[in-house]
């Protein structure tokens, strides 16, 4: 298949992986980041912590749309569904995501909730015109991947009249989460100096390669975006070994097969004509982040779900023994938090990285008993 088999060659793979062994620097370490959960799978699923020298090191950063948001954000939607009595419509990921008092957006259909799962925010547009007696609710989350599609529902929504249908905004942005890792490093003991940055795939087919200049320019850190196969993995860290070997920091697109330099002009114009940015906005693990998050603009209000049913902002701690926080931050792999493998496993997850199909405990739980 073009673009796939192509990319997965064993052969191939054994000839990038020697040429990094020698191009590693004896008695260097090097450590790269990936804000893509797509990625974490992808370097589990095709061992390539295995295969790489000991002396580069592949961490996990908040790349998991599902795993960054935070309990009090779960929390009200579940109260949309129990106390508002909404039909509440999601992606299927979000419905096992743990929240307070052991409930979930799936447990909480037992209490009565009408939570559905939708591929698409066109389904909740749907499920909007058959129920128009009913109130529908889509809970929308993820990075600029999955904005573009929010936002063309709502504009269909608004062309149609649906009086019914508003938007529960979770979506995030990549740079931002980026920027926050970054910033904070000096104030956290755990945090793992950084030598590089693996820019996300299906982020930056949207945003394009520009929004990380600022990272190579201020940071001066080596940022290559790489694709999903095991093939685009190698070569995004071989190029990252050689420009930190030569002290260069330069954003570099090993996927310019599906990535430019500005980006999907129609996606992003469509984006910001539906919203903007917000003061702040939480994330688990990370807390707080400056302009991270989108909310619909003042035009749109009537399909905004937070200002129809006077939602108010819940903040709420994690489970204390769940290391989520901290694997979303680079200071801790799954197997060093206590719980993983033993009291949360995919059927019984405790935190949101065991739960989401990107998730960096479901990686190592999927993948890792294979090593």
């Amino acid at each position: 298949m073009k673009y796939v088999d192509e990319y997965r060659g064993a052969e191939e793979a054994r000839r990038i992986t020697a040429e990094i062994a020698r191009t590693v620097v004896p008695d260097r370490q090097y450590r790269f980041m990936e804000f893509c959960g797509g990625h974490t799978h992808v370097i589990s699923r095709w061992g390539l912590e295995d295969v790489l020298p000991p002396a580069v090191h592949m961490i996990h950063g908040p790349g998991c749309p599902v795993c960054v948001l935070p309990i009090g954000r779960i929390d009200m939607a579940i109260e949309l569904a129990l106390q508002k009595g909404v039909i509440l419509c999601t992606y299927a990921d979000t419905l096992r995501v743990p929240a307070s008092k052991g409930l979930s957006l799936f447990s909480c259909r037992a209490q009565g909730g009408d939570v559905r799962m939708v591929y698409s925010p066109l389904d909740a547009l749907k499920i909007a015109r058959e129920n128009p007696e009913r109130e529908v609710v889509f809970f929308a989350i993820g990075f600029e991947t999955t904005t573009p599609p929010t936002a063309a529902a709502i504009l269909a929504a608004e062309r149609e009249g649906l009086q019914n249908f508003s938007v529960f905004c979770n979506h995030v942005l990549t740079p931002a989460a980026m920027e926050h890792i970054l910033a904070t490093a000096p104030e956290r003991p755990d945090a793992p100096k950084l030598d590089g940055l693996v820019g996300p795939a299906h982020v930056s087919t949207v945003i394009g390669s520009n929004p990380y200049k600022p990272f190579a320019e201020k940071w001066k850190l080596p940022v290559v975006i790489a694709g999903f196969e095991p093939l685009d993995m190698l070569l995004a860290v071989l190029m990252l070994v050689r420009q930190a070997n030569e002290g260069r920091a330069e954003v570099e697109n090993e996927f310019a097969r599906a990535v430019t330099a500005e980006g999907n002009l129609k996606a992003i114009a469509l984006t910001d004509s539906i919203f903007t940015l917000r003061e702040r906005f939480e994330w688990r693990g990370l807390g707080s982040v400056a302009h991270s998050a989108l909310r619909l603009r003042d035009e749109f209000a009537s399909f905004d779900a937070e200002k129809r049913f006077e939602m108010p902002e819940r903040i709420v701690r994690d489970n204390k023994a769940c290391e989520c926080g901290a694997i979303l931050r680079g200071e801790k792999t799954p197997r060093e938090c206590r719980l993983f493998g033993t009291v949360c496993v995919p059927a019984h997850p405790i935190g949101a990285c065991m739960v989401s199909s990107e998730g960096a405990c479901a990686a190592a739980w999927r993948y890792g008993r294979r090593s």
